[in-house]
């Protein structure tokens, strides 16, 4: 009986500081009041606080801290550094992550032969594929130089002690993770394992002030895997996308702590490697000797950087009674959002009754609204069978009200269709300064736009031609 009292009185209690509900557990959400993260252990012991030790380097006034040591250095690679905000700063961490297959080992391996120099060597250390491998693919994309240095490591030690060994300005780690310490429980890849990894990379980046870059493997969803904490703790957060049907490859800067993360790199991958794209409106364009109906062009900004792009529609006879709607490269809800604009606001009556394809040529992905124009002009187009005016495009976000609404970056979108030869336009009001040259038609709604399409070779009649009738 004493025993039984004497456990009893020794089993840790835990209670709420909101209402004083106890419990013999500790809970997340007290069960009484239902708030959150008060539940705590009736008599722990207090927390102990750190004393005040020696500093390293004292504080200085910030306008006596010197700046230079953070000027940024080349990649090599004027599409990543566009992106970078002008290169590599010195002990910078940057994470670059992707879908399997994308080109991610195989920009880096191109940028880290293109970063070597007798001043600056580089090491590139992979953990998924054997060293023979990796020369192969350098052979192949002509990445090869006397001051890239290569490892196939797995374990956080071994590649700290080539960190002391070849004393790099930059470091490529393929992946982080595939790295793992032995003094971490866990398998590689798991959240103690990376969140580990990345700390001991990181504390070695800035001691020696070299560039880092990590590869991440992402989740299905298109996450990066791990924990989130990897993102926070890092400096820069580059995300590589692409269709791998497709040779267009982009890197987005989702965080950037030296830069704007409103530019976009642009790439081509190829079977000779990864090359930058300075004028990539040409992948998404379709060149033609006459219109052909059912094709629109339109001006989209990716970050601060204007890329034409074309979309296309067919329409056909529906030989089911639920019509398809098949998408590629566009948004389905705002197609659909598109037809019933076309159908109500712009009288066009046949849409809902025939299959309709729409598509981006390319396999660039439009999704913000300044494509609706172009996206509604190819639908009546294709359901016309009446070819678009030559040299045009449509610039505007499309209401539910049928109206033609202003975007962001109207002059920009104009100068860089005006500088691969359009000569006109279908913009909403308003539209600022036109480049000289450029015919610019203001529309204030989707009838006002609709009225570019020839009546003469229209092959669906109004509806309200229909009603007169």
């Amino acid at each position: 009986m004493a025993a039984r009292a004497k456990s009893t009185k020794e089993r840790p209690s835990y209670r709420c500081t909101e209402c004083g509900w106890q419990t013999a557990k500790w809970l997340g959400r007290c069960p009484e009041c239902q708030a959150w993260g008060t539940v705590e252990e009736y008599g722990a012991p207090a927390v102990r606080t750190t004393t005040p030790g020696r500093v390293t380097t004292s504080a200085l006034p910030i306008g006596q801290v010197d700046g230079r040591q953070a000027t940024a250095r080349s990649t090599g690679v004027p599409e990543l550094d566009r992106v970078l905000g002008g290169g590599l700063v010195p002990g910078a961490v940057v994470l670059v992550a992707g879908e399997p297959g994308v080109g991610k080992s195989t920009l880096l391996l191109d940028v880290a032969a293109k970063s070597a120099s007798e001043q600056h060597k580089t090491l590139y250390v992979t953990g998924e594929e054997s060293a023979s491998q990796v020369r192969l693919r350098a052979d192949r994309i002509k990445a090869i130089d006397d001051h890239l240095y290569l490892a196939a490591e797995t374990d956080l030690a071994a590649v700290l002690g080539h960190l002391d060994a070849v004393k790099p300005s930059l470091l490529i780690l393929d992946s982080v993770q595939t790295v793992a310490s032995p003094e971490i429980d866990g398998a590689p890849g798991g959240m103690a394992q990376v969140r580990e990894v990345a700390g001991a990379l990181i504390r070695a980046s800035k001691d020696r002030g070299m560039s880092t870059l990590l590869v991440g493997h992402v989740t299905k969803d298109g996450a990066i895997a791990g924990p989130r904490l990897l993102e926070h703790l890092v400096d820069v957060v580059l995300h590589f996308e692409g269709d791998r049907h497709a040779r267009l490859r982009l890197v987005r800067g989702v965080k950037n702590r030296y830069g704007t993360t409103d530019e976009v790199g642009c790439f081509e991958l190829h079977d000779e490697g990864i090359t930058g794209l300075t004028d990539p409106s040409g992948l998404f364009l379709t060149r033609r000797a006459e219109p052909v109906p059912g094709t629109c062009l339109t001006v989209t900004l990716e970050g601060r950087r204007p890329l034409v792009a074309e979309v296309q529609a067919l329409t056909v006879d529906s030989q089911i009674p639920s019509p398809r709607r098949t998408t590629s490269g566009l948004e389905t809800s705002r197609v659909s959002m598109m037809l019933a604009v076309l159908e109500q606001r712009g009288r066009i009556s046949a849409l809902g009754k025939r299959d309709i394809y729409s598509a981006t040529v390319g396999g660039v992905k439009l999704s913000e609204p300044a494509a609706d124009l172009a996206v509604a002009l190819a639908l009546a187009s294709a359901a016309s069978d009446t070819p678009l005016p030559k040299n045009l495009v449509a610039i505007g976000e499309v209401g539910l009200a049928g109206e033609v609404r202003r975007v962001t970056g109207v002059q920009r979108r104009l100068s860089e269709a005006h500088r691969l030869g359009f000569t006109h336009a279908l913009v909403p009001t308003d539209p600022g300064r036109v480049p000289d040259g450029m015919k610019v038609l203001e529309v204030a709604d989707i009838g006002d736009a609709l009225r570019v399409l020839p009546r003469s070779r229209r092959r669906e009649a109004p509806r309200e031609d229909e009603d007169r009738r």
